[in-house]
């Protein structure tokens, strides 16, 4: 507990003692010769002195429990914002105690304050889980300067400063390895528990942990723009985007509260006017203004996306806001890139087919020079696939074609290397390859020398991935740059609903169009890319999920919900924490406007104590928040 709820719980207990003792021990009131203006009154039946009235007593435990919430009432009225549940507490308090309801007064001030001891505790200790949860920013990072080893803050460590890292410790920043060997705990960015090894030109992400080996690793990134710094960042935030139920919850209290204190007013006022019992009707207004406290709603449903954004975060899923959680409870289609999001993106040359009179060497050469300079998978694997080292100084003027491929001068001649419309755009004639892949045209000075066949392997999981979704009866498509045959045959294996293959990337966005205008309604799409090339797509989705995103910065700028390791069933579990929470809130709404519906109806025709208002409001609270903190629990796991 904190000092401050250290503090309440104290008051608490002295309140509560205060008020047994005054409830058993003191008497009404005791025999003074004096009188005293409104606390005596002169024994009846002749007797000498008059009856001092001790209900006095009971301010003093009143005042323990109660001073902050009317310090808070006064100071919100000075600012102009009268109708909130302090106001309530305090009118309806204060108008007991002068109906003489002295321990109803004080008992529901006192319950008042344990329902609110609670709800601090709940919430504290759901940023606590998160941020164990999410316990990845490093306190030093120890540098080498000057051939000494020095501990200071990562945010004094500038790029290329090598650091070391010693078993046991954080990586403090992204870089890359220069020495060493070891294994990383990458549970904290990924969810997952399994190690991953790392050597001398591996690349390190800050927030994994270092298992076994000395490590020295040269810094890439400031720490500012380091991977842990973004999702700390990104889940810190995550609560400012508000989901539809939380909007929804925050204009209701805005206009019921002013609600119920006038039909309270109405209630205090019409039948007494009638009747003439202004007691009975004043109490039982005052009872409806304790009932009508909102606090279970305002407090449990932001807690309910809180819980589930820290849930996802147990699992290596970012989600940047309640409102996505939301979204993703609703969608009705998935829309996949293909490369580096349902297969590995490690592409292997298998298969070369040079034209007549053109030997493999020398067509795998001329695609391998013509993609020198790219760091596209493709181009990575063409040049694997040469192995051998080239001279640089032999490729000049390379042009990058969007959607088509490279030009670039080798030898001071002019090879093309890409897809078929590369081939058609520059006048020549390719020749079918015969086999399904990537599949990547080569020409040289106008003249066709053949293709390189290049395959991409499906991701293990991602079978199960969209059968899973299927399962939901969510609709599956597959936008591609790839050529048709690819397409359909990556379709074909995981089953998808529909394809569209051989697209540039403006067209991504145009058929991502045509599916939106499809869908229903309330029905959403939700687009999983690499994070890289899919930004405009991902933007454009009701919500963008990012594949591969560690280490990605386009996949956390661009993507509403970030996977953190480039699992696809990761996409169904993101899926079963939005329908809990959901669930949750649904309950949650349900669950208080019954209750306190009832309970005012019981109120407004006296069949309600005041003891009934303190359950109707602290018992409904208390009970709608344990709910909410269920989303904690193993990550939000769909449970009962």
């Amino acid at each position: 507990m904190t000092k401050k709820q250290k503090k309440t719980l104290i008051r608490i207990i002295v309140a509560a003692a205060l008020l047994i003792a005054a409830a058993l021990f003191v008497p009404e009131s005791i025999t003074v010769p004096v009188r005293i203006p409104l606390l005596t009154e002169e024994i009846a039946g002749g007797g000498s002195g008059y009856a001092l009235s001790l209900w006095p007593l009971y301010l003093i435990p009143y005042f323990v429990i109660g001073w902050d919430i009317l310090w808070k009432a006064i100071r919100n009225i000075g600012h102009g914002q009268v109708f909130d549940e302090n106001f309530l507490m305090c009118v309806a308090t204060i108008g007991a105690l002068v109906l003489g309801e002295y321990s109803e007064a004080v008992g529901v001030m006192l319950f008042y304050q344990v329902g609110e001891l609670f709800q601090s505790y709940a919430v504290g200790k759901s940023r606590r889980s998160i941020s164990q949860l999410m316990d990845i920013r490093p306190d030093v990072a120890n540098v080498e300067r000057d051939g000494q080893i020095i501990e200071v803050d990562p945010d004094e460590v500038a790029v290329g400063e090598i650091i070391v890292i010693r078993p046991g410790e954080k990586v403090p920043l992204d870089g890359v390895v220069i020495e060493g060997t070891s294994s990383l705990n990458t549970a904290a960015l990924t969810g997952e528990s399994a190690p991953r090894d790392v050597g001398e030109g591996s690349e390190l992400l800050s927030g994994c942990v270092n298992i076994t080996g000395l490590l020295k690793v040269q810094t890439t990134r400031e720490f500012g723009q380091s991977t842990v710094a973004k999702i700390l960042d990104l889940v810190e935030n995550a609560s400012s985007k508000k989901a539809k139920a939380e909007n929804f919850i925050t204009k209701f209290a805005r206009y019921y509260t002013p609600a119920v204190v006038f039909a309270a007013l109405a209630l205090a006022i019409i039948p007494s006017l009638i009747t003439g019992q202004w007691d009975v009707w004043v109490h039982r207004a005052l009872t409806f203004l304790v009932i009508s406290c909102p606090c279970a709603l305002v407090i449990s449903i932001p807690l309910s996306f809180f819980g589930g954004i820290g849930g996802a975060s147990a699992q290596g899923i970012l989600v940047k806001g309640g409102n996505y959680l939301e979204l993703l409870a609703n969608a009705e289609t998935v829309v996949f890139d293909k490369t580096g999001t349902l297969t590995q993106g490690v592409f292997e040359v298998t298969g070369l087919n040079p034209a007549p009179g053109v030997a493999e060497h020398d067509l795998l050469e001329a695609a391998a020079l013509a993609e020198r300079h790219s760091g596209h998978p493709i181009a990575q694997s063409l040049r694997r696939a040469l192995g051998e080292e080239v001279d640089p100084d032999r490729v000049t003027d390379v042009q990058e074609i969007p959607g088509h491929g490279v030009s670039a001068l080798v030898d001071g001649r002019r090879v093309l290397a890409g897809n078929e419309k590369l081939m058609k755009r520059e006048g020549v004639a390719s020749l079918p390859c015969g086999q399904v892949g990537t599949i990547v045209h080569v020409a040289r000075d106008g003249k066709y020398l053949g293709c390189a066949v290049i395959s991409d392997q499906l991701k293990p999981t991602a079978p199960a991935a969209i059968q899973a979704l299927k399962q939901r009866g969510i609709r599956t498509v597959m936008l591609t740059g790839d050529s048709e045959a690819v397409g359909q045959a990556v379709a074909a294996q995981l089953g998808l609903d529909e394809v569209h293959a051989q697209l540039l990337p403006a067209d991504k966005v145009d058929r991502l169009e045509e599916l939106l205008a499809r869908k229903s309604e309330k029905g959403v799409l939700a687009y999983v890319g690499d994070g890289v090339n899919d930004a405009p797509v991902l933007s454009r989705a009701d919500v963008g999920i990012a594949m591969g995103a560690m280490g990605s910065d386009a996949a956390i700028e661009a993507a509403d919900v970030v996977l953190m390791d480039d699992d696809p069933a990761k996409l169904s579990r993101a899926m079963d924490i939005a329908h809990k929470c959901m669930r949750i809130v649904r309950e949650n709404i349900v669950f208080a406007l019954g209750v306190k519906a009832l309970c005012l109806i019981l109120g407004a025709i006296g069949r309600a104590s005041m003891w009934v208002a303190v359950f109707a409001d602290v018992g409904v609270a208390v009970i709608a928040i344990l709910n909410a903190t269920r989303m904690l629990k193993a990550g939000g796991k769909e449970s009962n």
